[in-house]
């Protein structure tokens, strides 16, 4: 995925939008659902800009608290995201299953930086939970 996925919203929706190496591989194992690069656009666009910029709750997204990683808190100068998982995710590649469609996406968003970061997507048909071994390797430091 390059920079230039990004470059619609980086800087306009949020000062910053980028992923850990490891969503890159997500996407190409994900790859049967062709319309998925799109739909990230659009989560991007619509879905993340409603509930982090107008603060509207939809249900779509939701705080991961019990990860044991404290959150929006700076400890020694790090200054620690708030993870969050998007259990409504419209794919299009999903004919009839809209916003239910089975998609995850595991993100953090670094409020104070106005910062996105993919972490992890998932289709919920090839495994259940997020990985939580990925988001402590990135963000416990």
């Amino acid at each position: 995925m390059s920079a230039s996925f990004y470059s619609p919203y980086a800087g306009t929706l949020f000062k910053k939008i980028s992923h850990v190496p490891e969503f890159e591989k997500d996407l190409k194992r994900l790859k049967r659902f062709s319309s998925l690069e799109e739909d990230l656009r659009m989560f991007i666009k619509v879905a993340l800009n409603v509930f982090h910029k107008q603060n509207i709750d939809s249900r779509a997204v939701f705080h991961i608290s019990d990860l044991g990683l404290p959150s929006n808190v700076s400890i020694g100068g790090i200054r620690f995201p708030k993870i969050y998982k998007a259990k409504k995710f419209a794919c299009k590649a999903l004919k009839g299953k809209g916003a239910q469609s089975g998609m995850r996406v595991i993100y953090a968003y670094h409020e104070e930086e106005d910062w996105i970061e993919f972490i992890e997507i998932y289709y919920k048909g090839d495994k259940e939970n997020e990985d939580r071994g990925r988001i402590l390797r990135n963000y416990k430091k």
